[in-house]
């Protein structure tokens, strides 16, 4: 579970900052840490804000565990399918034989004249 912990960190100069940014970058699951003001902005996996607080105030002095939050992570939002526009249907013209070609819905059946020739020489 991603976590977001806010501690109050007492910081009078360059050092004290950056002594309680090793310490808390030292600690399990940390993944990222900011400084805001006189606050310690930590997020990560699984940290233990009672241990990482306690660090802190041997390591730097004054710490207060402010915020402990969980944070969601942003899950895509669906992709919304396209809606389907129907196939045209295009309308099979009357075939002198038969037609059964995929797009037809009917089967046409017509009479043969006797002095035609066939269209297809396989059959």
């Amino acid at each position: 579970m991603k976590q977001k912990i806010v501690i109050k960190v007492h910081i009078d100069c360059e050092k004290c900052r950056i002594k309680a940014m090793n310490v808390a970058t030292s600690a399990l699951g940390v993944n990222t840490v900011a400084v805001e003001g006189d606050q310690l902005v930590v997020s990560g996996v699984d940290i233990d804000a009672a241990k990482l607080t306690r660090c802190l105030r041997k390591k730097v002095g004054y710490a207060m565990l402010v915020a402990l939050e969980e944070v969601k992570d942003k899950q895509p939002e669906p992709k919304k399918k396209k809606e389907e526009t129907p196939q045209r249907s295009i309308p099979c013209p009357p075939c002198p034989y038969y037609c059964c070609h995929p797009h037809c819905t009917q089967l046409y059946i017509c009479d043969v004249p006797a002095d035609h020739s066939p269209l297809c020489i396989i059959m």
